[in-house]
């Protein structure tokens, strides 16, 4: 062998023993096995050497990373005259390079350099995994929270960030943002934490899905009710409204659908063990638990606790304005701070309520 040819051809085995070295690399880091490695570099080099030699008919890939076998060869039908182009070999050249045997009219397989298509293949199937690994994160992301939307899940705290104040959580193994605004005005949560939050749904499923989740969400505190309220899991007190104000104070309009159970002492629990538990989750928020009435009158009155009601005037039933007397002592309690109690009452209920003190002072 001359001395060209020998250095041609370490030239190609350190080639080789790289490349393979890069697949084991490639393969290990995005857990995908080597058979469907190969098989994407086979395709990704086929379509380089056929954009490369356009003109050529066929072509075989050989990679056996276990022989250490990476072979790239034009299929060349064997002529006894001088080759018109790439698809023909002189029957000469052909026994002498390829088959010794070789016959006219054969195919015999004529090695082109792996190094040239190597590259590009491998670098194009990179491409290809991070694409595939892509999808198959997106999917996996859809799949385990498809059954989560809509329910509360615990997460843990990983990372909080200085600047912006977004929070990130691990749920499942997957690494889920809160952002600054979905979270318990006030609330400081520390690395490592354990927190329930609320899952609103997957954002961009079909690009790039992202789990939004709250912490500032109203089915928050239903979804806390009816995991540490049996009643309220199988059916036997209702949540009929909830209306919040995050870190401050809910209310939670309930009813029971058995008249031997008292939907708020339900709701309260054993020296208030079960009221305490949520109140404990939601970093100190205050919970008003109200009995929902059908009669909006009544139920109205019960809103505005823990303020007394003297009447309740339903003024418009069609847009729901009502007007409520308080006795001149309660009103302020009514109004509630900066009209927190009201606002909260007329959400829950749904109404425009306008409170008036028994004796409007001259």
């Amino acid at each position: 062998m001359s001395r060209g040819k020998s250095k041609e051809l370490n030239k190609e085995q350190d080639f080789t023993k790289e490349f393979f070295a890069a697949l084991e690399q490639l393969a290990e880091e995005n857990s995908i096995s080597m058979d469907s490695l190969v098989e994407k570099i086979s395709q990704a080099i086929l379509k380089a050497v056929k954009k490369e030699y356009d003109y050529c008919d066929d072509f075989v890939v050989n990679i056996d990373p276990e022989k250490n076998i990476f072979d790239v060869c034009v299929l060349r039908t064997v002529v006894d005259d001088e080759p018109i182009d790439l698809n023909e070999i002189n029957i000469d050249e052909a026994r002498a390079v390829c088959d010794p045997n070789a016959q006219l009219g054969d195919r015999v397989p004529f090695k082109l350099s792996p190094a040239k298509f190597g590259r590009v293949a491998a670098q194009q199937a990179k491409q290809s995994i991070h694409h595939d690994m892509k999808s198959i994160e997106r999917d996996k992301l859809i799949n385990q929270f498809k059954d989560k939307e809509h329910e509360a899940v615990s997460a843990t705290v990983q990372k909080i960030e200085p600047g912006t104040g977004n929070i990130t959580l691990t749920i499942d193994k997957n690494e889920v943002y809160l952002l600054k605004n979905e979270q318990i005005p006030g609330e400081v949560l520390k690395e490592g934490q354990i927190v329930k939050v609320y899952v609103c749904g997957i954002i961009n499923p079909d690009r790039r899905p992202a789990v939004k989740i709250s912490r500032k969400h109203n089915d928050l505190v239903k979804r806390l009710f009816e995991l540490e309220i049996p009643e309220i899991y199988d059916g036997t007190v209702e949540v009929k409204s909830i209306a919040r104000e995050a870190g401050s104070r809910t209310k939670i309009a309930v009813c029971s659908k058995d008249p031997n159970v008292d939907p708020v002492g339900a709701c309260i629990g054993p020296k208030h063990s079960r009221i305490e538990k949520i109140v404990e989750e939601l970093n100190g928020e205050k919970i008003d638990i109200i009995v929902y009435d059908e009669d909006l009158s009544v139920f109205i009155a019960h809103a505005l606790a823990p303020a007394e009601v003297i009447s309740v005037t339903v003024d418009d039933e069609e847009e729901k304005k009502c007007t409520v007397i308080v006795p001149n002592n309660q009103l302020s309690l009514a109004i509630g701070n900066k009209g927190q109690n009201a606002k909260l009452a007329a959400r829950l209920t749904g109404c425009k309520i306008d409170i008036k003190p028994e004796n409007p002072i001259e």
